[in-house]
C-alpha cells in the first residue's frame, strides 16, 4: 500500500505564484487551496527567510495544517539589491505588476545602466514549510540574469517579461512556456532543495 501523502496548505492568496508551486509540487503532496476567510500576512520581514515563514506560520496556525510558502525577489546589482525583498511591492503596497516592472526600468535607466553588464540581477526564493508541531524547513532557489531594455513575451508575471536567465539564450521567463520556465527557474530550484531537505529529514 502507498504511503498516505502528507496534506499541505498553499499559503499564498497569489494565484500565479500558487500556479507555479502547484505545477512544482508534483505529488509530493496533497495540496489544499488557502481558505478564504484567513487574514492576510503583513510581510514586513527584513529577509525572504523572514516573510516566507512568517506567511507559512501563520496558515499553519488558522488552518491547523501544514502549510507551504514562498518568498521571492529581484536583486539587481546596479540598484544597490533593490528591488529584493520589496520586489511585490516596489512602486507601492498597490503596485500591480506593471506599475513594479516600469519603476525598475526606470531607475536603471536613471543609473545610466544601458548595456548587459550593468543590469545584472537575480531572482532568489525561499520556500518555508511550517508543521503544526512547530517543526518546519526552509530552502532556497535562485537564478542569475539580466535585465532585459524592454519587455518581452506574454508568459509569466510580475518581473517575467524583463528577466533574462543566463541559461535561456537571451529570452525573458516571459518568452519561455511555462514548463521550460520550471525547468530552470528560482522557484523550482527552490522547491527541488526542499524535496532534498525533505528526503533527509524522513532518513
Amino acid at each position: 500500500m502507498a504511503a498516505e501523502r502528507p496534506t499541505v496548505v498553499v499559503a499564498s492568496n497569489n494565484p500565479d505564484k500558487v500556479a507555479d508551486l502547484l505545477a512544482l509540487i508534483g505529488d509530493r503532496f496533497d495540496v489544499v487551496a488557502r481558505p478564504a476567510d484567513a487574514p492576510e500576512t503583513i510581510e514586513d520581514a527584513d529577509s525572504l527567510e523572514g516573510n516566507a515563514i512568517k506567511k507559512a506560520s501563520e496558515i499553519c496556525d488558522f488552518t491547523g495544517s501544514a502549510a507551504l510558502a514562498d518568498d521571492t525577489g529581484l536583486f539587481v546589482e546596479a540598484l544597490e539589491g533593490r528591488p529584493g525583498v520589496y520586489s511585490a511591492r516596489y512602486a507601492g503596497e498597490d503596485a500591480s505588476y506593471e506599475d513594479n516592472v516600469t519603476k525598475l526600468l526606470t531607475e536603471l535607466d536613471e543609473a545610466g545602466a544601458t548595456e548587459p553588464e550593468q543590469r545584472r540581477a537575480e531572482f532568489r526564493t525561499v520556500i518555508a514549510i511550517i508543521r503544526p508541531d512547530g517543526s518546519g524547513l526552509t530552502a532556497e532557489g535562485s537564478i542569475g540574469g539580466v535585465i532585459s531594455l524592454d519587455r518581452r513575451g506574454d508568459n509569466g508575471f510580475g518581473y517575467d517579461p524583463v528577466f533574462q536567465p543566463d541559461e535561456a539564450e537571451g529570452a525573458t521567463f516571459a518568452e519561455l512556456s511555462a514548463d521550460d520556465k520550471n525547468d530552470l527557474s528560482h522557484r523550482a530550484r527552490a522547491m527541488s532543495a526542499l524535496r532534498l531537505a525533505l528526503e533527509h529529514e524522513a532518513r
